[in-house]
C-alpha cells in the first residue's frame, strides 16, 4: 500500500512541480554563484501560493494543508535546494504569525509574506552559544515605557538580511528560566537591527544565511507575539513543523540524487554494457529507492498528524531523522555511481551533496532528534 495524495494535495505538488522546473531550475547555478536569486523568483512562488501554505485564505494564504505543504517542498527541493530552505522558513514564519499572532499582526505581516512582497521571513531564534540549546539565549528584551528594547547577537539565520519581517526570541525575565523568553515581531530596517556576518558555506548558497545584532533595537509592545514568557513554546511548535519541512526537503533530495544516478547508470557504459547492469550499482539504486520511500512515507505520517490537529512532535523528529540521513547516503552514492563525473561541477550530483549535508544539522542536529524520540519513548 502506498499513499496517494488527494487531488487538491496533487494539484499542489504539481504547481510546485512547475515553478520549480520553469522558473528555479533555469537560475540554479546564477543563483548559487551570487549568493540569493532574485525578487522576482519570491514573487512567482508566492503567485503559484507557495509561501504561506497553511496560512487562512483571509490572510493571502492558500491552506493547502501540511500533506501537500510537504508534498511541494519535496518538489521544490528536488530542484533546488537552497530555495526550498527560504520557502520552507518563510511558511513556518507566515503559520507563526497566524497562529499566535494578534490580529493587526496578521493583517499587517501575513500578505506581503504570501505574495512575495517581503521577500521572506526569518526566524532569529539560533546564538553564537545557544544552536541546539535555546535555554543558553543571552538575546535580552528589557521593557521600556514605549515598549521593549532588545540587545543580543543572532547567528545561522536564513534570509536574515532580506527578509521583511524577524521572528527574534529573546529573554525577558531572566530568573524565569525557559519561562522567561518572549518573541517578537522586527521588520526589516528597524533602528538597531543590523546584519553581521555573511556565511561562506559548504552548500545552500542561493540562500543567504547572516548574523544579526541587535544593539538597542526599539519595538512597539504591539510587535510581541504572544505573551510575555511564552516564547518558548512558540519556538518548538515552530520547530515541530519545521521539521517536518526539512524531512520533506529531504525527500525531495534523495529523489533528486536517485533520478539522475538512475539516467547516468542507463547512458553510461563500462566493460560493454550499461553500469545500470552491474549488481553494484542496481543495488546502490535499490537502495536510494528505498530511502526514498521510507522517508517519504515517515514524512507524510507527521504531515497527517500535523494536519489533524493532533500531537506530532515524535513523528516530526522521526521523519527528521530518516530522512536528513537518508539522503547523506543518496547523495554519497550518487556521486559514487557518477565516479569520476560525480566530483565535478558539469553534473548536479555534486551540488547535491554539498546541498545536503546541512540537513542533519538545521532544524535540530541528529543527535538533538534521537533525544527527542528517545524521551518521548521512555516516558
Amino acid at each position: 500500500m502506498t499513499f496517494e495524495p488527494t487531488e487538491p494535495q496533487a494539484a499542489v505538488a504539481a504547481a510546485a512541480r512547475a515553478v520549480a522546473r520553469g522558473i528555479l531550475a533555469p537560475q540554479v547555478r546564477a543563483a548559487e554563484r551570487e549568493g540569493r536569486f532574485p525578487d522576482a523568483v519570491m514573487r512567482a512562488l508566492g503567485e503559484a501560493g507557495l509561501l504561506a501554505m497553511n496560512v487562512p485564505s483571509e490572510h493571502g494564504g492558500s491552506e493547502t494543508g501540511a500533506i501537500a505543504a510537504a508534498l511541494a517542498l519535496a518538489e521544490i527541493a528536488a530542484v533546488d535546494l537552497a530555495a526550498s530552505v527560504v520557502v520552507g522558513v518563510t511558511n513556518m514564519v507566515a503559520e507563526t504569525i497566524a497562529r499566535f499572532g494578534t490580529e493587526p499582526q496578521r493583517r499587517r505581516h501575513l500578505p506581503p509574506l504570501a505574495s512575495g512582497a517581503a521577500f521572506a521571513g526569518a526566524f532569529a531564534l539560533s546564538e553564537p552559544g545557544a544552536g541546539s540549546d535555546p535555554a543558553a539565549l543571552t538575546t535580552r528584551a528589557t521593557r521600556t515605557g514605549a515598549g521593549w528594547v532588545i540587545d543580543g547577537e543572532k547567528q545561522w539565520i536564513t534570509s536574515g538580511d532580506l527578509a521583511g519581517v524577524l521572528i527574534v526570541w529573546a529573554r525577558t525575565d531572566p530568573a524565569a528560566g525557559g519561562g522567561g523568553f518572549t518573541a517578537f515581531l522586527v521588520e526589516r530596517g528597524a533602528p538597531g537591527l543590523t546584519v553581521g556576518r555573511h556565511e561562506r558555506k559548504m552548500g545552500i548558497r542561493g540562500s543567504t544565511t547572516v548574523s544579526l545584532v541587535l544593539d538597542r533595537c526599539e519595538v512597539a509592545d504591539e510587535a510581541r507575539l504572544g505573551a510575555p514568557g511564552a516564547g518558548l513554546p512558540i519556538a518548538l511548535a515552530a520547530l515541530d513543523g519545521g521539521r517536518v519541512g526539512i524531512a520533506a526537503q529531504a525527500t525531495g533530495t534523495i529523489r533528486a540524487a536517485l533520478d539522475a544516478s538512475r539516467s547516468y547508470a542507463l547512458e553510461r557504459q563500462a566493460f560493454g554494457r550499461p553500469i545500470a547492469e552491474h549488481q553494484a550499482i542496481a543495488f546502490a539504486l535499490a537502495d536510494m529507492a528505498v530511502d526514498h520511500d521510507t522517508a517519504r512515507l515517515l514524512t507524510l505520517r507527521a504531515a497527517a498528524l500535523k494536519e489533524a490537529g493532533r500531537p506530532f512532535h515524535r513523528e516530526a523528529s522521526m521523519a527528521k531523522l530518516l530522512a536528513s540521513e537518508a539522503a547523506q547516503r543518496a547523495v554519497s552514492r550518487a556521486v559514487q555511481i557518477h565516479g569520476g563525473n560525480g566530483y565535478t561541477e558539469d553534473y548536479p550530483v555534486a551540488r547535491l551533496f554539498r546541498d545536503a549535508r546541512v540537513q542533519t544539522i538545521y532544524e535540530g542536529t541528529s543527535e538533538i532528534q534521537r533525544l527527542v524520540i528517545a524521551r518521548e519513548l521512555l516516558r
